[in-house]
């Protein structure tokens, strides 16, 4: 009788979960300016938000002074299966954790059930929950009733959450053996149900990045949020260039939709994160700080360089948005460049009509920049991280018929981020302890200064980060501080080239 109850139980959630109807209710904050894109997801009004595709709550909580405060609650992004009517979590030690439900206003801060942390355990599944055994045999039995619902309900949608990727036309050969991508390009249609989307691993502007697993491999699944076409589409159209397979840049696996429409990219998935993450967490010795700073300019030496091969033609690309968020950290400690989805793809004349491309001129990414004769940018037009901005971009004193601007630009935030990583190198700290990391400007201007601020600081005061006295203990070749003051200079053509830092770096004794 008790087994008969249970399958009657699970038959009632397979059921009856894919017909309830839209407009769940669920509390709505935000903790920062660009979550309010999450308005997007249903109407907001004050405190609440009726979904408008989606039947589930979320609440994700970030870790903040050895406590989770709630970082945003709303509609989840995507249509997950939410069987439990309350939010249940588990503590645990990293930025951000994350736990949804299905009932209204379930998401609330004071509504959330914390379950004491299990080490050991393997990170839950979207939408699943760690509940008694009972959950766990009504979710094996309710695969059992798929095919049983398949039959007599066809016109359900019940795979709500599996994802259906395409593939990108060009090859590309994989970090991880055990990722068949010559078998994934020949099927461009590939069903991809098996893959298991673990846990969100970052958020940004445009999108959400999660951890997955697709045939025994660790991969990144990033997806896109609703309205950002725009953002996936450049950020694809970068990584199908040709010739674009290199150990600077983030391995790319392929690209497609879910069933609910969203936009997904499939990348690596670097052992240590992002470079913000791990200067963070871990202080390098020299080896290991030159070593970063090395393949992270050979990654934009690369992006930057144009040539061509075999009749097919690799324009030079412009980041836009190069930060320690969109630089990746793998396992031997190489940096890799990511986030190409405010990037602009630089034709010239060298692209002949049978090669590559998609015509003359400059294809840019994110917000398009005004390609007037005013030669300035306005304010809605600034395309990436404040913070890693040049000075000309900050104050729109660029000319918009060039684009070497655009280099130029991420020259000076490869300044920027060599200062990041050479601060938390620990050869300089001899008897001293390493300082925490900092971002640009942090120090000077606080945690996200205005662009006011930064326009005073860095264009008009021409003010940089200071460079630490312990610099001085390296004696080399170049020293650090001309490396990186070569690179930030206020004067836009007297920087390096991307090329030539790699060289500088090259000339450094390890």
């Amino acid at each position: 009788m008790q087994l008969t109850s249970a399958v009657l139980g699970c038959l009632c959630v397979c059921v009856c979960w894919p017909l309830e109807v839209r407009g769940r209710r669920c509390v709505f904050e935000v903790s920062r300016p660009r979550n309010l894109r999450m308005k997007e997801r249903g109407n907001v009004s004050g405190s609440e938000q009726l979904c408008a595709n989606t039947h589930c709550c979320v609440a994700y909580l970030k870790l903040q002074g050895g406590r989770h405060v709630q970082d945003y609650l709303g509609c989840s992004f995507i249509d997950l299966p939410c069987p439990l009517p309350t939010c249940s979590m588990t503590r645990k030690h990293d930025q951000l954790v994350r736990c949804v439900c299905s009932s209204d206003l379930c998401n609330a801060v004071d509504n959330i059930t914390w379950s004491p942390e299990q080490e050991t355990a393997s990170p839950p599944r979207p939408g699943s929950q760690a509940g008694s055994g009972m959950v766990a045999v009504c979710i094996l039995l309710g695969i059992g009733c798929l095919c049983f619902l398949v039959t007599l309900f066809t016109a359900v949608k019940w795979r709500r959450c599996k994802d259906t990727l395409f593939l990108s036309q060009h090859g590309h050969k994989p970090t991880s053996p055990s990722l068949d991508l010559t078998n994934m390009v020949e099927r461009p249609d590939l069903d991809l149900t098996n893959m298991e989307l673990h846990e969100v691993i970052g958020t940004g502007h445009f999108a959400t990045v999660w951890r997955g697993v697709q045939k025994g491999a660790m991969v990144a699944v990033k997806v896109y949020l609703a309205g950002n076409k725009q953002s996936f589409t450049t950020e694809r159209e970068v990584y199908k260039l040709p010739f674009l397979v290199h150990a600077g840049i983030a391995d790319f696996l392929g690209a497609g939709r879910l069933e609910g429409g969203e936009m997904v990219l499939v990348l690596e998935l670097a052992a240590y994160g992002s470079l913000h993450l791990f200067l963070t967490k871990s202080s390098c010795d020299w080896p290991s700080s030159l070593r970063l700073a090395r393949t992270l300019a050979d990654g934009l030496a690369f992006l930057h360089s144009e040539f061509s091969r075999h009749g097919l033609y690799k324009p030079a690309v412009a980041h836009r948005d190069l930060s320690s968020r969109n630089v990746l950290v793998r396992s031997d400690r190489t940096c890799a460049l990511s986030d190409f989805s405010c990037s602009s793809i630089l034709y010239t004349s060298q692209g002949s009509p049978g090669t590559r491309q998609g015509g003359p001129g400059t294809r840019q990414g994110g917000p398009r920049t005004g390609q007037g004769n005013s030669g300035t940018l306005t304010q809605g037009s600034l395309v990436g991280t404040l913070i890693y901005m040049s000075p000309e971009v900050l104050e729109g004193s660029v000319n918009l018929r060039s684009s070497k601007w655009m280099i130029q630009g991420d020259v000076y935030a490869l300044g920027l981020l060599l200062w990041e990583i050479w601060t938390r190198c620990s050869t300089f700290y001899t008897g001293s302890a390493v300082p925490e990391h900092a971002l640009p400007y942090e120090t000077e201007l606080g945690v996200c200064p205005s662009l006011e601020l930064l326009c005073l600081h860095v264009a008009e005061r021409k003010q940089r980060p200071a460079i630490p006295t312990h610099w001085e203990q390296a004696f080399q070749v170049f020293t650090l501080e001309e490396i990186v003051t070569d690179c930030w200079d206020h004067d836009a053509d007297a920087r390096l080239t991307s090329q030539c830092a790699l060289d500088r770096l090259l000339a450094l004794q390890a």
